[in-house]
């Protein structure tokens, strides 16, 4: 479909809930249409507007795996193969079976170039309302947040697309429909300002809980955070591969040459940011131990279910209504009522630090892969998991013969990792991924590879009796902007003090211990990337996106891929038994080149605009 459609004509609105409806309502046919006029002359309707211009702000548990596949296109997650069959197109994509022609269900190039259509057309016609208590500050607020939208939209679309049709303005019917692709630096600079100019307008937060979700200051610093952050990084700065990437006007879509000040800015907007929300009182959230000791578990693992209103000033940016529903059946066990297929993979599984703070690859790491413990593990923590809610059981992490691989590491490992074997509070007992189990195969509705993911379930979900906390949808966290500023900074001023104390915040609360001085700019900024990998895992497609702009897609996403023995019957590692579970296999071949750094523009586009060039690699 065309990107720009006509502003003078009528548009259909339908009186909807917020969090329901008015997800598509601007897009559908109209039964009774109604003007312009009438829509912003009254108050609910030009809520429900603007309500729906958010609404292509993307689900982090299931629109960013279901739809646009971000998490399971890096080497957090896996899917089971097995659900192809059902719609998960995602399982084609990483096997590299990926064409111009072929779906992506988020179809960011159609839909949010008509969010940010419907963004210009309101705040041409939001106006003060006052019999409706409307206020001209409310109306400039809502115009600003429209804003706010217009410019995350056009980010959205160059993190997938790489560089877009670019206006900053609408277009009318008398104008051409049909535009070039701008230049990726261009668009970012604009986003970049306007970003900026919002966060000096906006709230920095809202009095009112029914606005959570709504823009604010700092998440459009965040925005322009994350994405100076990947502007400077090695896919779209100095990256000779798209030398000769040109729109059909001839102008250089991406800038070849390295440029230093790249990172010099995501420093220092990085540090912007991380300033303006501690002045606005977010901060890493915290639980504590009865003894005041930090408790990493219950940290790491509620960071992610509690509110704002409920102490988590982390969040700088969340979708309020999620379909955390789906996320937490599918990744629960077959055996418990869930669907038992959402895994992660077992490059996750090893690169988790162990309880020392070390990599498993370290040889003082103490990691020992084979054989299965003698005795239980304990920690200090209120986590109740693994039979911590029954007496003498306080504090328990692991049960008596744990396969090693998952003994002794580090807590956002247990929060993480949901392994054969480990101890399943709501069903009171192990969880079974045997073939022929209760949890396992030979079903496609059991881990393909030997793990589910537990990060971001709830324990409390129940499939069976239909229950499902709330939780909101995070997108942006402080935890997130302190790697980043460490990231920019190690690049601009290795050595820096300030990049290990950013660092070793986030391992302090995740109980390990500091990151030690010492390092030098190439170790400090492989350290960062460990760092990343494991506290930022299964978060709304961060990891992938990183790999991306550090541009190791090939070494990272082009091999196979290892897991348990899926057909495994037999509780055992034995490496000459083909029945024991507990035995490296490789269960996806999985394919990743130069074109898949870019998500291609669907053909049909290609096909109404005659101007569009291809993405790279895709012809």
């Amino acid at each position: 479909m065309r990107i720009i459609k006509y502003l003078k004509y009528i548009v259909t609105v339908v009186s909807v809930c917020i969090t329901i409806s008015c997800s598509d309502y601007l897009d559908k046919e109209p039964e009774d249409q109604l003007t312009l006029n009438k829509v912003f002359n009254d108050k609910t309707r030009t809520e429900d507007w603007l309500a729906g211009i958010y609404s292509s702000i993307p689900d982090p548990y299931w629109g960013t795996l279901r739809h646009i596949g971000y998490d399971a296109l890096g080497d957090d997650m896996a899917p089971s193969t097995g659900w192809e069959q059902f719609g998960w197109n995602v399982i084609a994509k990483q096997t590299g079976n990926w064409s111009p022609s072929s779906p992506w269900d988020s179809n960011y190039w159609d839909l949010l170039p008509k969010r940010i259509r419907s963004a210009y057309i309101f705040i041409e016609n939001v106006k003060p309302l006052p019999g409706q208590q409307v206020t001209a500050e409310d109306a400039e607020t809502m115009k600003n947040e429209a804003r706010f939208l217009i410019a995350y939209y056009y980010w959205l679309l160059l993190e997938a697309y790489g560089p877009v049709p670019f206006t900053p303005d609408i277009l009318t019917a008398d104008e051409d429909l049909l535009m070039e692709r701008r230049p990726f630096d261009e668009t970012v600079a604009w986003i970049d300002q306007e970003l900026k100019d919002l966060s000096e307008v906006l709230p920095a937060e809202y009095s009112d809980d029914s606005k959570f979700g709504r823009a604010t200051s700092i998440m459009a610093l965040a925005v322009r955070a994350r994405m100076l952050l990947f502007a400077a990084s090695p896919l779209v700065n100095g990256n000779q591969d798209y030398s000769d990437f040109t729109n059909s006007l001839g102008e250089q879509l991406f800038n070849s040459t390295y440029n230093p000040g790249k990172w010099v800015k995501a420093k220092d907007a990085n540090k912007e940011l991380i300033e303006a929300a501690h002045q606005a009182g977010h901060k890493l959230y915290y639980e504590y131990n009865d003894d005041g000791s930090i408790d990493p578990f219950l940290s790491y693992q509620n960071m992610m279910f509690k509110r704002a209103n409920d102490g988590n000033t982390e969040i700088l940016f969340a979708r309020p209504q999620t379909n955390h529903w789906e996320y937490d059946k599918h990744a629960q066990p077959r055996g418990t009522g869930g669907n038992g297929g959402l895994g992660i993979t077992q490059s996750l599984v090893d690169a988790f630090f162990m309880e020392n703070g070390l990599p498993i690859d370290d040889p003082n790491s103490g990691y020992v892969e084979k054989g299965f413990s003698e005795n239980s593990e304990y920690r200090n923590t209120n986590w109740i998991e693994v039979q911590g809610d029954q007496p003498g059981k306080e504090g328990q992490v692991t049960l008596p013969n744990t396969y090693n691989m998952y003994t002794h590491r580090e807590p956002r490992f247990y929060i993480s990792v949901l392994y054969n074997g480990a101890w399943y509070r709501r069903e009171n007992r192990t969880t079974r991924f045997m073939l022929n189990e209760w949890d396992g195969g030979p079903t496609h509705d059991a881990p393909q590879n030997g793990y589910l993911a537990r990060k971001k379930v709830h324990p409390d979900h129940d499939p069976r009796n239909g229950t499902n906390p709330y939780r909101p949808g995070i997108l942006y966290r402080l935890g997130e902007a302190y790697l980043n500023y460490a990231e920019a900074l190690n690049e601009v001023d290795p050595g820096n003090p300030e990049i290990l104390e950013y660092i070793n915040l986030i391992r302090e609360r995740a109980g390990i211990p500091d990151l030690q001085t010492g390092l030098s700019q190439s170790e400090m900024r492989e350290a960062i990337r460990r760092e990343r990998r494991v506290e930022l895992n299964c978060e709304a497609g961060i990891r992938y996106n990183d790999i991306r702009r550090w541009k190791i897609g090939e070494e990272t996403l082009d091999r196979e891929f290892w897991g348990m023995n899926f057909y495994g019957s037999e509780y055992c590692d034995d490496q000459g038994n083909p029945d024991c579970f507990f035995v490296k296999t490789v269960y996806q071949d999985r394919s990743f080149s130069k074109k898949n750094y870019w998500v291609p523009i669907h053909q049909t586009e290609i096909d109404i605009n005659p101007d569009l060039v291809q993405n790279p690699y895709w012809d």
